[in-house]
């Protein structure tokens, strides 16, 4: 594993040490990204061959030098589509808190154990959640969840049984992320003033405000160029909340470019795909700005994706322009028919995240902004098992409350009585 030289703002550009827990850049408030010498990993290590570790470690070279906390996560399958012949859908259900997140969560909790950080907070729309309170139990450090109250119940069920410490807010994801925030400030000035332990003030590892996160989510972009044979596909889709998957992918590109582990080619147009009820990615790109602005009465049934002004907006725009692609914004009507079309006819039971991002490619082909040919990976970010009450309020399903047995059929003989 390679040490880290610095990390580097996304916005002004300043290097800065790693050498202690930070968040964003204390200049500009940038995200900090990560960066190797890229140069000495190349001329060392080799990109990774069949077989070997079957988890997101397996490309430690292009991660942090810690031990990691880990659960297995990563090296989820690509599975071809059974009527789509150029797409794959890469079923990041099979992480062990049954989502992408796990990633994420996987090296920022490592990073804090490796910084000797006791007390970790977050704000989440539910599987970010899960997974700190899931790793952190793993790695002896306390975890502090805010949620929204209507979150998937799964995701509050996951928080309390890990040992985490739960508040539901009467809100969304935003509303987490300013109590968080105050509630690290207002830490922060009692142990400035000798009331409280520093070790007792919360590390906040939010989306996009530490700089771990996007490493752990950066190897799915390792990942799928790998399992197409170290070759791009033509586009990636990718259900955007907070955006940090699409921006550690693009980050990965870069390294792999950098260190000669990808075949030369045009990088894959990137497709975020949102919810209708909260599209402030889709309404930024579509009036060609450069940042979004808050989504006002956020709603969907794609927990995930109900994230009304993400933190890195800007960078989310910039990648998708980049790579010339697009942002999807669909309803929730479209997403649970593609939900359902993908459970009946390819028998995967999707998150609504994810078929989002199906219905999002119906939609691009039937526009002809791509072609049937076009080899395509899409990302279903976890299991539609953890969704079970939204997705049966979504369909307007409810348990049978009578109960009904089998009609026994008199057949006779040794066995069934006459």
């Amino acid at each position: 594993m390679p040490a880290i030289a610095s990390l580097e703002c996304s916005r002004c550009h300043q290097h800065i040490s790693a050498d202690q827990p930070r968040n964003v850049c204390p200049h500009c408030a940038g995200t900090l990204y990560v960066r190797y010498d890229l140069d000495a990993i190349r001329a060392h290590a080799q990109r990774p061959e069949p077989g070997g570790l079957q988890s997101m470690w397996r490309y430690s070279a292009v991660l942090p030098d810690v031990t990691p906390v880990t659960l297995g996560e990563g090296w989820t399958p690509m599975l071809p589509s059974r009527r789509h012949p150029s797409l794959f859908v890469k079923e990041e259900a099979t992480n062990p808190t049954g989502a992408f997140k796990a990633r994420g969560m996987s090296a920022a909790v490592s990073m804090a154990k490796h910084y000797g950080l006791k007390k970790l907070a977050t704000p989440s729309a539910g599987n970010a959640a899960g997974a700190l309170a899931a790793y952190a139990a793993a790695a002896g450090i306390e975890a502090h969840l805010f949620m929204p109250k209507d979150v998937p119940f799964a995701n509050y069920l996951e928080g309390v049984a890990y040992g985490a410490q739960v508040t539901l807010v009467d809100g969304l994801i935003s509303d987490c992320g300013r109590i968080v925030a105050e509630t690290i400030q207002s830490q922060r000035t009692e142990a400035a003033a000798g009331r409280l332990a520093p070790e007792d003030v919360w590390f906040d590892v939010s989306t996009l405000k530490e700089p771990f996160r996007v490493e752990g989510k950066k190897t799915m972009g390792y990942e799928l160029v790998e399992q197409l044979g170290w070759e791009y596909p033509d586009a990636v889709f990718y259900p955007t909340g907070g955006g940090v998957g699409l921006i550690g992918m693009w980050k990965a590109f870069e390294e792999m470019e950098a260190l000669g582990w990808v075949k030369p080619g045009k990088r894959p147009k990137m497709i975020a795909v949102q919810a209708s009820g909260c599209a402030p990615i889709a309404r930024a790109f579509r009036e060609g700005a450069h940042v979004s602005q808050m989504f006002e009465n956020a709603a969907t049934f794609a927990a995930g994706l109900r994230v009304p002004k993400p933190y890195g907006d800007s960078i989310i725009l910039d990648i998708v322009r980049e790579s010339e692609g697009t942002v999807v914004a669909l309803p929730d009507a479209a997403i649970l028919d593609s939900l359902l079309d993908w459970a009946r006819h390819e028998g995967l039971m999707l998150c609504p995240e994810g078929a989002a991002a199906t219905a999002a490619y119906d939609y691009l082909l039937d526009i002809g902004f791509l072609k049937p040919t076009d080899r395509v990976v899409l990302f279903n970010t976890g299991s539609g098992l953890k969704y079970t009450d939204m997705i049966a309020e979504a369909m307007q399903l409810e348990r049978p409350t009578q109960k009904q047995y089998p009609v026994r059929t008199p057949v006779g003989g040794i066995i069934t009585p006459v």
